[in-house]
Parts: C-alpha cells; structure tokens; sequence
C-alpha cells in the first residue's frame, strides 16, 4: 500500500471511500466535504492524502488550516474526515494515513492539530480533550467529548481561549 498526496483524478475515488466508509445518515455530508477539501483553495493548503493499493484508492484523509480570530502567528490544521473502504478497515490503512499526514503537518511548523472524533480511536495519536479545551470549534459540539488536539513541534496549547477559523467547507454546523 501506498500513501500519496492526492490529485483532483482520485475525486470520484475519493467521494466513494467515503460513501462506503459512512453510515447512511452521514455518508453524503462527509463525501462531499472531502472532496471540497480536495478542490478548495486554502492557505496554507488542505493536506489530502489517499491510500493506493495497487491503483485502487481505498482510503483518504484531509488535513486542513485553522487559524485563530486576532492571531497571525498562531498556525493549525485539522483532521478530517478520515475514511477507509470497509473491507479494508482495521487493516492499520487509517493509522497509516493519519501519522503520515502529523508528520506533513510537523514539517509544516504547524503548532496544533486539532480533530473531532471518537476519543478512544485519536488517543492512541495522542490526541486529548485537555489540549483542545481552550480553542473554540466554529460551531456547537453535537458530541463535545470527541473535541480533541495535540500540540506539535514543542509547541504549548493554549490557557486563553480563542475562537478558531475554519476553511469554508467545515463552516458547516451538520458537521459539528
């Protein structure tokens, strides 16, 4: 298997890991935020990564900027979505794509990485609620315990809090 940078080809690829990856009550909110992560114009730019098995993509994750109001030095990212075709999942792809993408964000001198998620799957990442307390998500939390982060290259979190900026294909209350 294959971690590669996504290209705007693995679109449909990539709208499809997602529809199979899912429940049916998410799967067409979550396939099309990751292809307008895929296609969106930030700054800095959203990190895609795909899974490529023998030329079939079976697994996608996007990491994209965060800024917080009132401070331009401040550089974040999160993750998300994360997806896996099911007869893949629990292969070790999704863990793969993740560490892969921390060390693209790292490189980046990015100081937080921030994701909403299932706490005992993102800990095992170092991911903690502790560490994402004091930032603000852009809209009410549907499951506030699944707000989480993990500060990078030495970098503190923060003690004051601060609201975040998302790009504007998170800017989605479904999504939180």
């Amino acid at each position: 298997m294959n971690v590669r940078a996504a290209t705007q080809l693995d679109r449909e690829a990539i709208y499809s890991v997602h529809w199979a990856a899912f429940a049916e009550d998410e799967r067409e909110l979550v396939s099309k935020l990751a292809v307008d992560l895929l296609l969106g114009e930030t700054s800095p730019k959203t990190i895609s990564l795909v899974a490529d098995l023998e030329g079939v993509v079976v697994g996608h994750v996007a990491f994209s900027p965060v800024s917080i109001e009132g401070d331009e030095s401040f550089r974040g990212f999160i993750l998300g979505p994360l997806g896996v075709m099911p007869d893949y999942q629990n292969c070790g792809i999704g863990t793969k794509l993740i560490e892969r993408g921390i060390q693209l964000v790292s490189s980046l001198r990015a100081d937080v990485l921030f994701v909403y998620g299932d706490p005992k799957y993102y800990g095992k990442f170092d991911f903690s609620t502790d560490a994402a307390e004091c930032y603000v998500p852009p809209s009410q939390l549907q499951y506030p315990f699944g707000w989480q982060a993990i500060a990078l290259n030495d970098n503190e979190v923060r003690t004051i809090p601060a609201n975040l900026v998302v790009v504007t294909a998170l800017n989605n209350p479904e999504l939180w």
